[in-house]
């Protein structure tokens, strides 16, 4: 048997990553078209002059649910879709109820929670 093989005297290292408190993306897309809507299931009867999407990706993932909550309480956005598993929080109402909310977020993570926040981006 040969003892030279190709992973003989090679280091193996195992890398792990740790999730931060940062907000990595706060996105508001003012009056989307309606096909946005349905193909990421939300309500397509929405009134679309004026509407809005709010897009967020929070880590600690868990932190969804803390910002679902604040964003209904602060603006009356109505919630389309919350994981906390990844971290991804949709909303929707008018462009400025969704401002507001995504404002209102991103100040209170920064602020109160320490996170690192991303600016808020619009289309």
């Amino acid at each position: 048997m040969d003892s030279s093989l190709p992973f003989e005297n090679k280091m193996r290292l195992v890398q792990e990553t740790v999730p931060g408190k940062q907000i990595t993306l706060a996105h508001v897309i003012a009056n989307p078209d309606p096909v946005i809507y349905r193909k990421l299931g939300l309500d397509p009867n929405v009134d679309y002059a004026g509407s809005a999407i709010g897009i967020m990706t929070v880590t600690p993932s868990e932190t969804t649910i803390i910002c679902a909550d604040l964003a209904i309480k602060s603006t009356g956005v109505d919630l389309s879709f919350v994981d906390r598993f990844s971290g991804t929080l949709i909303f929707t109402g008018l462009v400025a109820q969704v401002e507001q909310a995504m404002t209102d977020l991103t100040d209170y993570c920064r602020d109160r929670l320490g996170y690192t926040v991303c600016d808020i981006t619009k289309t």
